[in-house]
């Protein structure tokens, strides 16, 4: 009950996180284009947090139909909200940028 009041909180001071009915999961974010939100649902990943793309398909097949439909939706479990919106706001700081001469050939 503690961490639902919790949750319930937290959500109250995010209006921007929707839940998605009768699931443990809650859209993060939205993006119009389909590889800025791959882009940022890999930063996720890449910061433990599992998250998932929905409708980025769909944007995919039709470009127009994404302002309509809201762009692809990134969703996370409620156990990783938190994390989630710290992740995102560290990537609009710019903290997963590369720097310019950054090795990204895999190679060391």
């Amino acid at each position: 009950v503690l961490m639902e009041q919790a949750l319930n909180a937290w959500l109250a001071a995010h209006p921007d996180i929707e839940a998605i009915p009768g699931r443990d999961l809650f859209i993060v974010a939205r993006y119009l284009v389909p590889m800025d939100a791959a882009m940022m649902q890999g930063c996720l990943e890449a910061s433990g947090i599992p998250a998932v793309l929905a409708d980025a398909h769909l944007m995919q097949a039709d470009l127009l139909l994404a302002p309509a439909l809201g762009g692809v939706r990134i969703l996370v479990p409620a156990a990783h909200l938190q994390q989630a919106q710290a992740a995102i706001e560290a990537f609009r700081r710019g903290d997963f940028a590369l720097d310019e001469d950054a090795d990204v050939s895999g190679l060391s």
